[in-house]
């Protein structure tokens, strides 16, 4: 059952901050023993560990964005200035992990996720060279990739920027942030991992002139949005309707907004970065995180 959205409203006052001299956090994974792992585009990856300490890891630099944590500790990332994914051992090595599919380069690699059948899904924002011309225009070149048994492929194109995916609880149906939309698309999972036809979920857009970045589920269903022109952090209820939880025009607290992620024991403490952050903003929620595929894993 959803939280009654207008009940929940965020003020400057319910934030903190987490971790320091952080460049271009875009993307954060928590452990369950409280270590937060962070993309940074100085290295890799910055790891915090509970205590705030940082280990700044890796040498890829570029723009390091979407990552997920794979079942051997190794983080899998998109790096959209590199234009490939990665995959990043805790020493600071890393080796592509796809750079291709159907022999074509893949474009400008955004997100990685893991769903809880430990299919991989890939998102790329767009085809072109400079894939900002694609913010600027409508350009539906867009993809998601599907990576299981079967290998590496495309399973929905014509997107508008592809940004964040994710997969819902029951594995029923693929979220995608359309970055250049303003809006989330979804379209349902079918048992072999193809994918149906797409539809609009909440607002289209989501404001006037919105470009929506990060996606998260929590666990009652409510998909939490981050919007990058106005800082703003939106949920979307399951049947759609659309609540606006926080607005920084300024930029003090959020500085575009690119991800929000759920940690704590209790999946209540969420953190947030930024394209323009150098730390994570930090505040609690009225209900836990659905946990992710890494959750319970060693």
């Amino acid at each position: 059952m959803s939280v009654v959205m207008a009940d929940f409203v965020l003020s400057p006052e319910n934030f903190s901050f987490f971790g320091e001299g952080l460049s271009r956090p875009e993307c954060i994974v928590a452990r369950p023993d409280g270590t937060l792992w962070v993309s940074d585009n100085r290295g890799s990856a910055t790891r915090l560990a509970p205590g705030g300490s940082h280990t700044l890891i890796g040498t890829l630099g570029g723009k390091p964005n979407g990552m997920t944590l794979a079942p051997d500790g190794t983080l899998l990332l998109a790096n959209i200035a590199l234009r490939k994914f990665y995959r990043l051992f805790p020493d600071g090595r890393h080796e592509v992990f796809l750079d291709s599919v159907d022999g074509v380069p893949v474009g400008a690699a955004n997100f990685v996720g893991r769903d809880n059948l430990g299919r991989y899904w890939l998102s790329v924002s767009s085809r072109l060279e400079n894939h900002l011309e694609a913010l600027d225009r409508d350009v539906s070149d867009g993809y998601v990739i599907l990576i299981d048994q079967q290998g590496p492929r495309i399973v929905v194109d014509g997107l508008l920027f592809t940004n964040e995916v994710r997969v819902d609880a029951a594995g029923r149906y693929l979220y995608m942030a359309e970055t250049r939309a303003g809006r989330v698309s979804r379209a349902p999972i079918n048992d072999d991992g193809s994918v149906g036809p797409k539809e609009v979920f909440g607002p289209d857009p989501i404001q006037q002139g919105a470009l929506i970045d990060g996606i998260c589920f929590d666990s009652a269903g409510n998909l939490w949005v981050t919007e990058i022109t106005r800082n703003q952090l939106y949920m979307i209820a399951p049947d759609g309707r659309c609540h606006l939880v926080f607005e920084d025009q300024d930029g003090t607290i959020l500085d575009h907004p690119s991800s929000l992620t759920f940690a704590g024991a209790d999946l209540r403490t969420v953190y947030v970065g930024g394209l323009n952050m150098t730390r994570l903003a930090v505040f609690r929620s009225p209900i836990p995180g659905l946990p992710l595929a890494h959750w319970n894993e060693s």
